[in-house]
């Protein structure tokens, strides 16, 4: 089947960002259809005016406004009578970051036959009574799937395969307001319809207009909901037979990292404030069974790398149960460590480096430079337990909100903490101008170099990891060239009684030759990737990189190590 793509927003009193989104869309050679549902001036006149049939914009109008549902049910007719295989529903008041366009087309066109939704991730712009009624709906669906799986159901991003959607439109009759977007996709769920999921970046623009009706919407939801709960026992063999087609879809690590991630630091948070750092690592017990028990995927991967690591240590370890809840505790620990290292409840000196020398000596010069940091260890309370001068030095390159996540946790215990970041997702032009005078200023730049990028793997280099080729991001070598600084690794491995501290230097400089580039990269790429392993070696258990690393089909249990 030939891959052909349109683009479908259904607006309804949305005109201010509307023009933006189908420019960005044509700029992607999108084709668009925008359904007017119903809207009232000056909003009218703003779609009517975009209908432009020689460049690929068609404008269609519902007279009344027949609700959200019933839009984008008409911009799949529009779409299958011209032709287009997929369709992509965005909305219309410009939440939803389009730079990611080009990773639903590409999955799209990869598994033709799935559902591409988008996950969101949110900042401080989302209202309150917007999330609580997300995890209400979360809640639900994960009843109605029988999964915890489904990253998101309400965004109004994603890609739809026509032909699944239209069969399932001829034998089902689907709500045609606000409940539109969770019951269809719950419905392809159980008609069997693999789904992946992308991780975009959502806001809520000031001054922006909802067409929620309190009353009306929250009953319809509350309806939809209860038809499908009554409707499970007659499919309940079905929606366990399609389930572990969700499960099994590739997933980022930026979808796995932010499961519950507000509200779980938020328990310990509330437990750390009664009974103090002893006290919440036993209440952290059955938070991190939950997780455990929950998350099959992450007990995959944990065991997964535990195979690996011991086999790179020349040990045959067949991890079991038993082994992979250890390696989930052992996170759960590392959270209250570094929550009791930010409110003061460990002492600084637990903390020891290994080469105080060379540290003092690069803290005194005044010198900015670029931190490679990784997801082994506890990076984060050492950085928590520096005095107030050296942290205000340290920005950390992140690429969800987790961070912020946390950030809005400790605020409540130490106002004056300072968790200073950067999204990645935001670089540009002007970002970069930003770093370089961060660098000139004598600051410290934190990034991960054991996390590929949010969009997609074209910016990823492979190279050995545990005996195997593995995805490593491009992008710490590549700003490193651009800042033209000197290049630090720091780890932070728990030991008996503390932790110890290990910082060195892994380049004066980092310069890529235009000719060879990406042979240069690589080879950065594999100097960091064998100095992480020898550090994940000395305890596999403070690996923190729970998804599937290299990105491949788990490693036969006889072959021999590499």
């Amino acid at each position: 089947m030939t891959f052909k793509c349109c683009a479908i927003i259904p607006s309804f009193n949305h005109s201010k960002a509307v023009g933006e989104t189908v420019r960005l869309l044509r700029g992607a050679e999108l084709p668009v259809f925008i359904i007017d549902d119903g809207s009232g001036e000056p909003s009218r006149a703003v779609l009517a005016a975009l209908h432009a049939p020689d460049q690929d914009v068609i404008v269609h109008r519902f007279d009344t406004n027949r609700g959200k549902g019933s839009a984008v049910i008409k911009g799949f007719e529009l779409a299958r009578a011209a032709g287009f295989t997929h369709a992509l529903q965005i909305d219309a008041d410009g939440q939803h970051d389009l730079t990611m366009l080009p990773e639903f087309t590409a999955l799209g066109e990869a598994h033709p036959g799935a559902l591409i939704a988008g996950a969101p991730i949110f900042d401080e712009t989302m209202p309150r009574s917007r999330r609580r009624g997300r995890r209400i709906t979360h809640f639900w669906v994960g009843i109605e799937t029988l999964s915890m799986r489904p990253a998101d159901t309400m965004c109004g991003l994603r890609l739809y395969p026509i032909d699944h959607v239209t069969k399932l439109l001829t034998t089902h009759q689907l709500g045609c307001r606000m409940e539109f977007d969770t019951e269809i996709f719950v419905r392809l769920f159980w008609a069997g319809i693999p789904i992946f999921f992308v991780p975009v970046r959502v806001v809520y623009p000031s001054g922006n207009l909802s067409n929620f009706d309190l009353l009306r919407d929250n009953w319809l939801i509350a309806k939809m909901h209860a038809r499908l709960v009554l409707a499970m026992p007659l499919r309940l063999a079905q929606i366990l037979r399609n389930r572990r087609r969700l499960a099994d879809a590739p997933r980022h690590w930026s979808l796995l990292v932010e499961r519950g991630a507000y509200w779980g630091l938020g328990i310990l948070a509330f437990f750390y404030r009664l009974t103090g750092r002893y006290g919440c690592m036993a209440a952290v017990f059955p938070i991190a069974l939950y997780f455990h028990l929950t998350g099959s995927q992450q007990r995959r991967a944990s065991r997964e790398f535990l195979r690996r690591a011991y086999r790179a240590k020349g040990i045959d370890y067949d991890p079991g149960w038993v082994a992979t809840f250890r390696h989930s505790l052992g996170f759960a620990r590392k959270t209250v460590d570094t929550f009791a290292a930010w409110v003061g409840g460990i002492d600084p000196n637990a903390v020891v480096a290994i080469d105080q020398q060379t540290l003092d000596r690069v803290t005194a010069s005044g010198q900015g430079i670029l931190l490679i940091v990784s997801h082994l260890g506890n990076i984060e309370i050492s950085r928590a337990l520096l005095d107030d001068a050296q942290r205000s030095r340290i920005k950390l390159l992140v690429h969800t909100m987790h961070a912020q996540n946390f950030a809005r946790v400790l605020n409540r215990f130490r106002p004056d903490a300072m968790v200073d970041t950067i999204q990645v997702t935001d670089m540009n032009p002007g970002t970069m101008i930003a770093l370089k005078e961060t660098i000139e200023h004598g600051d410290w730049l934190a990034i991960a170099g054991d996390r590929t990028p949010v969009r997609g793997d074209e910016r990823v280099s492979m190279a050995p990891f545990l005996g195997h080729d593995a995805p490593f991001p491009q992008g710490p070598y590549v700003l490193a060239h651009l800042l033209e600084c000197p290049v630090y690794l720091m780890f932070c491995m728990r030991q008996a009684g503390g932790y110890n501290l290990y910082f060195e230097m892994f380049a004066q400089r980092i310069t890529l030759p235009r000719h060879g580039r990406q042979a240069a990269i690589t080879g950065w790429a594999a100097r960091y990737a064998k100095r992480l392993e020898s550090f994940c070696l000395i305890d596999p258990f403070q690996w923190y990189n729970f998804f599937d690393y290299w990105q491949s089909p788990p490693l036969d249990e006889k072959a021999a190590p590499q």
